[in-house]
């Protein structure tokens, strides 16, 4: 299992490299209406060009999958793009994949990155909702979203943003606590890592890995997370506040 999940992961980091002219992506999706979903972001090393999706949860703050960082050491996002061939001006972030993140075993696929410019929100730059600590009920009926390939066996990488109706399964049949799945012939592809998997109004999963061998695609379950998004977007001054007083916690 975890040899399988090895290749899927790296089979999902393969990028689609802008300059294709073919408007495919998302195996089974169809083309999202230009700039109707402001929070997409793309991705990609400024080096390799080798890319991902993510999506934006703060002006500061994009969430993408901690895979997407280990041949990206020189990230740079996107935002309010509609076509990659277009690309408006980079982003630079620090990057925090989730400590717990090991590329030899699934769990913990959750990555933050940190704008160094903060976006600014307009009808094409928006910000998608994160689950509510209280809201444990997911619609099976969801929506994910991509440039990747159309055809998982062949590359076909898509020039403009493109997404695909999923049904997500019982939990209990996705492997592992901490995510969410669904099987069948259409959903993500390489190069739509990272990318929100959509269940109503917010944004419940991101796209970790794709078993080819049983049509399996599992995302990140983000609630899982909370405590760590937390303390990772944090402002400074509350860090600054809450290492004083643990420290004076322990005088008093």
């Amino acid at each position: 299992m975890n040899i399988l999940w090895q290749i899927t992961c790296l089979l999902l980091l393969c990028s689609c490299t802008p300059g294709f002219s073919t408007h495919d992506g998302i195996v089974g999706g169809k083309d999202s209406v230009p700039h109707s979903r402001p929070y997409m972001v793309y991705i990609r090393d400024k080096i390799t060009e080798q890319a991902c999706g993510g999506f934006l949860i703060r002006e500061d703050y994009v969430m993408t999958a901690a895979h997407c960082n280990i041949h990206c050491r020189n990230l740079m996002v996107y935002l309010g793009v509609d076509n990659t061939n277009n690309l408006p001006c980079g982003i630079e972030v620090d990057a925090f994949p989730h400590p717990g993140y090991k590329i030899k075993r699934p769990g913990h696929d959750i990555m933050l990155l940190k704008l160094k410019t903060k976006a600014i929100l307009n009808k094409n730059v928006s910000i998608i909702s994160l689950p509510k600590p209280e809201n444990e009920a997911i619609s099976k009926n969801c929506m994910v979203m991509g440039w990747g390939w159309r055809k998982y066996d062949e590359e076909s990488p898509s020039n403009v943003l493109r997404e695909v109706n999923v049904t997500l399964l019982d939990s209990k049949n996705c492997g592992t606590a901490d995510t969410l799945c669904n099987q069948g012939s259409v959903g993500p592809a390489q190069g739509d890592s990272g990318g929100p998997l959509v269940c109503g109004n917010y944004v419940q999963g991101i796209v970790a890995f794709h078993k080819k061998s049983i049509s399996l695609t599992a995302y990140t379950h983000i609630s899982h997370y909370f405590s760590w998004i937390h303390d990772v977007m944090k402002p400074p001054a509350q860090q600054q506040y809450e290492t004083w007083k643990g420290k004076l916690d322990k005088f008093i």
